[in-house]
C-alpha cells in the first residue's frame, strides 16, 4: 500500500473533526455519513457531519439554532464552513429509515455507528443523489472503503436490501465496483486495486 491522496482539505477535516467531537460531548447520536465511514475503515476523513438523532434529542438540539429543511427532510446546523446534518427519526427519508437505523449500530472510538451494512446501504442511497457532483465521488470512496477495509457481512447487506427493497442496489454495487479506478486515493498500488476487486466481485 502507498500514502493515500486526500480526498478533502487537512484544515477543513481538523475543524470537521473537532466539531465532531464537541457534539459528542453534548449530544446523543447514531453517527453516518463520511465520518463513520472513516471510523470503521480508516481511509478517507470527512468535511461534512451526518447524525440521526431521536426526537427528544432534537429538542436538546434546537439550541444551537438549527434549520430545518422541510424539502430534504432533515436539518441544519452550520458552524463556520462545517455543515452538521441532522436527521431525525420518523421525520426524515433515508435509504434506511432513520428510527430503525438504531437497530445497525456499533461503537467505535467512543461514538455510536451505523454498521458498515447498513452505512453501505446509506451511502449508496447518497451516491444515486448525487453522483456526479463533488461529493458523489467521495460517497464513491466511502463505498469502496466499506467494502475493502472493514468486515462487512455480504450476506447481512443483501439481507438489508431484501427488507428494504432494495434489490437492485446489488447490480448497482457491481457496477460501482467494476468501474472504480481511483487506487491512490485508497493509498493501494493499480494491482493491488485489481486484486481487492476481482476477490469482491467473486463474492457478491
Amino acid at each position: 500500500m502507498r500514502e493515500k491522496k486526500e480526498y478533502w482539505n487537512t484544515l477543513l477535516t481538523e475543524k470537521s473533526w473537532e466539531a465532531l467531537q464537541e457534539l459528542r460531548k453534548k449530544y446523543d447520536f447514531i453517527l453516518i455519513g463520511g465520518w463513520a465511514a472513516y471510523l470503521l475503515a480508516k481511509q478517507q476523513k470527512s468535511k461534512d457531519i451526518d447524525i440521526v438523532v431521536s426526537i427528544k434529542e432534537l429538542e436538546k438540539l434546537k439550541k444551537e439554532n438549527i434549520i430545518k429543511n422541510d424539502r430534504l427532510k432533515k436539518y441544519e446546523l452550520k458552524t463556520g464552513e462545517i455543515d452538521i446534518d441532522i436527521y431525525v427519526e420518523h421525520y426524515s427519508q433515508l435509504t434506511i429509515p432513520a428510527e430503525d437505523l438504531k437497530e445497525y449500530t456499533i461503537s467505535t472510538q467512543g461514538f455510536k455507528v451505523s454498521c458498515p451494512e447498513a452505512l453501505l446501504i446509506l451511502k449508496q442511497g447518497a451516491y444515486n443523489d448525487r453522483e456526479y457532483s463533488i461529493k458523489g465521488e467521495k460517497d464513491k470512496l466511502d463505498i469502496l472503503s466499506l467494502l475493502f477495509f472493514t468486515e462487512l457481512d455480504l450476506n447481512k447487506y443483501k439481507q438489508l436490501l431484501k427488507k428494504y427493497k432494495l434489490e437492485t442496489y446489488l447490480a448497482r454495487l457491481k457496477n460501482i465496483i467494476k468501474n472504480f479506478k481511483e487506487h491512490q486515493a485508497l493509498g493501494l498500488t493499480p494491482r493491488e486495486l485489481k486484486l481487492k476487486k476481482e476477490s469482491l466481485l467473486a463474492r457478491t
